[in-house]
C-alpha cells in the first residue's frame, strides 16, 4: 500500500515540474542549451578528424596515422615569440627557434619589416627539412652549413695529422693528444676539425620564461668529455632571450672535472640578405687586423695584416658594400668604437631598409669570422672567443688565440646582443 502511494505522488509531483517547465520556457531553454553543446561537441570533434576516422573504421579503411611532432636531436623544438608593437613603425623581432637537442642551435630567427611584413632572418630550411639533415649520420657537418650552431669546446677550426682512414685529427695542447672528426677531406686541404663538439649534443634540462616583450631560454648540457675527445669534463649553459629590438644569447662553459682544459666558444649565425642584393648591402666591422691565410693549406699562416685602405677595409662609420668581393676571413684584436658598450659588426641591407647590429658583450670574445661568397645571399658573422686554429704552431708565443684555460670549478661567459635597426634613409646612403 505505502509503495502505491509513493508511486502516485512522484508521478503528481513530476507532472506538476513538466508542466511548470513547458509553461515557463525553461524547458525550451534546456533544449536550446542541450542542441548548442552538442553541436559544438560536434565541430569540436569533426575539426580533429574523430568523425572521419570513426568512418574509416566502420567501412574497414585503416586511419591515417597521427602526424608525430618534430624533434631534432630527440628533444622539443622550443619557439620564443611575440607580436609587433601596434603603431610601430620600425623593425622588430618576433621569434627565435632553438633546439635543444642540437646543441640549442638556432634554427630560425623572424622580424616583421614595416614594408615586407614577416621575414627570415637566416638562411634555413624549414623544421623538417633541417630536422632530416640533422639526424642524418651521413651528414655530421650539416648543421654548420644552417641557422645559427653555437660552438663549443672551440669556435671555427683545428688542425692536425690526418689517421690512416682520414676519419680523425690529432692535434695535441699543452703535452695531451686530441683526437677530433675531420671535416676537411678535400685534396690539398690540411685535415681539420670544424664547428666544435656541442652540436650533436641533447640538453639534460630546458627552461623557459615568458616576459611582458618576449621570452627566454635556458638549456644546459652535460657535455662530459664530449665522448672522450676532449680534455676534462664539461657543463655548457645557454640563455637566449628575445626582445623586440634585441637578442641576447649568452654561453657558459664550466669545467666540471678533475684536470685543466681549454675552452672557445662562439656562434656561427648563417644572416640572409633578405633583399637578395649581396652588391649593395653594408658590412661594418671595428677596427681590427686580418688574418692572412696560407693559401696552400687554407690555415691562417700565423702573420696579421693591416686591413686600412684595402678592400676588407670595413671601419668606416657607414661600413662598405659587399659588392662582389668573395670574404672568407678572420679579423681579430677588435676594438670598440668610442660610444660603443662592446667591439660591434653590422649588416645593412639598403633595400630592404633594415641592419643587424652583433655587440661583442664580453672581453673573451677576440675574433670574428666573416664568409659570404661573391653570388651568395648570406652572410655568415661569426663572433668567436678563439682565433681559427688556436694550437698551431704558426702563432707566436706573445700571440693570444683566445682559448680560455679552465682549471677545476673555473668557468668562462661569452656574451653577445644582437640588435635590428631601421636605416634613417635606405638608399640614400645616410644611415
Amino acid at each position: 500500500m505505502y509503495t502505491n502511494l509513493l508511486r502516485k505522488g512522484l508521478a503528481s509531483w513530476r507532472d506538476r515540474v513538466w508542466q511548470g517547465a513547458v509553461r515557463s520556457g525553461i524547458l525550451t531553454i534546456v533544449v536550446v542549451i542541450l542542441v548548442v553543446v552538442g553541436l559544438a561537441v560536434g565541430w569540436h570533434e569533426h575539426r580533429k578528424g574523430h568523425f572521419a576516422r570513426l568512418k574509416a573504421e566502420i567501412r574497414g579503411v585503416p586511419s591515417a596515422p597521427e602526424p608525430q611532432a618534430i624533434r631534432p636531436g630527440g628533444q622539443d623544438v622550443v619557439v620564443l615569440q611575440r607580436s609587433p608593437l601596434p603603431g610601430d613603425a620600425g623593425p622588430e623581432f618576433t621569434s627565435a627557434t632553438l633546439l635543444p637537442g642540437r646543441g640549442m642551435s638556432v634554427l630560425q630567427i623572424k622580424a616583421y619589416l614595416p614594408d615586407r611584413g614577416e621575414v627570415d632572418l637566416l638562411a634555413s630550411p624549414p623544421l623538417d627539412e633541417a630536422a632530416k639533415l640533422l639526424d642524418d649520420p651521413d651528414k655530421p657537418g650539416a648543421g654548420m652549413t644552417l641557422g645559427a650552431a653555437i660552438e663549443a669546446p672551440w669556435d671555427g677550426q683545428i688542425s692536425g695529422a690526418a689517421s690512416e682512414n682520414g676519419a680523425s685529427v690529432t692535434t695535441s695542447w699543452h703535452g695531451h693528444r686530441l683526437v677530433l672528426p675531420n671535416d676537411d677531406n678535400q685534396p690539398g686541404h690540411s685535415a681539420a676539425s670544424f664547428g666544435g663538439l656541442l652540436l650533436p649534443v641533447a640538453s639534460s634540462e630546458v627552461h623557459a620564461t615568458v616576459m611582458p616583450d618576449g621570452g627566454a631560454s635556458t638549456a644546459r648540457f652535460h657535455a662530459d668529455s664530449f665522448d672522450g675527445q676532449w680534455l676534462s669534463k664539461t657543463d655548457v649553459t645557454t640563455m637566449v632571450q628575445l626582445g623586440g629590438r634585441s637578442i641576447e644569447i649568452n654561453i657558459t662553459a664550466r669545467n666540471v672535472g678533475n684536470e685543466a682544459e681549454p675552452i672557445g666558444l662562439g656562434w656561427h649565425p648563417k644572416f640572409q640578405i633578405v633583399s637578395g642584393n649581396r652588391e649593395k648591402a653594408m658590412l661594418k666591422l671595428p677596427n681590427s687586423m686580418r688574418v692572412e691565410e696560407n693559401a696552400r693549406t687554407r690555415l691562417p699562416s700565423g702573420k696579421l695584416l693591416s686591413a686600412d685602405g684595402t678592400a676588407y677595409d670595413f671601419t668606416k662609420p657607414e661600413g662598405a658594400p659587399l659588392g662582389t668581393l668573395s670574404l672568407d676571413d678572420t679579423f681579430v684584436h677588435l676594438k670598440p668604437g668610442l660610444l660603443d658598450n662592446g667591439p660591434t659588426i653590422e649588416l645593412r641591407d639598403t633595400v630592404s631598409g633594415f641592419g643587424l647590429r652583433i655587440t661583442a658583450v664580453t672581453s673573451s670574445i677576440k675574433a670574428v669570422h666573416v664568409y659570404s661568397p661573391a653570388k651568395a645571399t648570406y652572410v655568415v658573422i661569426d663572433p668567436a672567443m678563439n682565433y681559427d686554429d688556436p694550437f698551431g704552431g704558426e702563432w707566436g708565443k706573445d700571440e693570444d688565440t683566445g682559448m680560455a684555460v679552465l682549471e677545476p670549478g673555473q668557468s668562462v661567459q661569452w656574451k653577445i646582443r644582437l640588435e635590428i635597426f631601421p636605416l634613417v634613409a635606405a638608399g640614400s646612403g645616410q644611415f
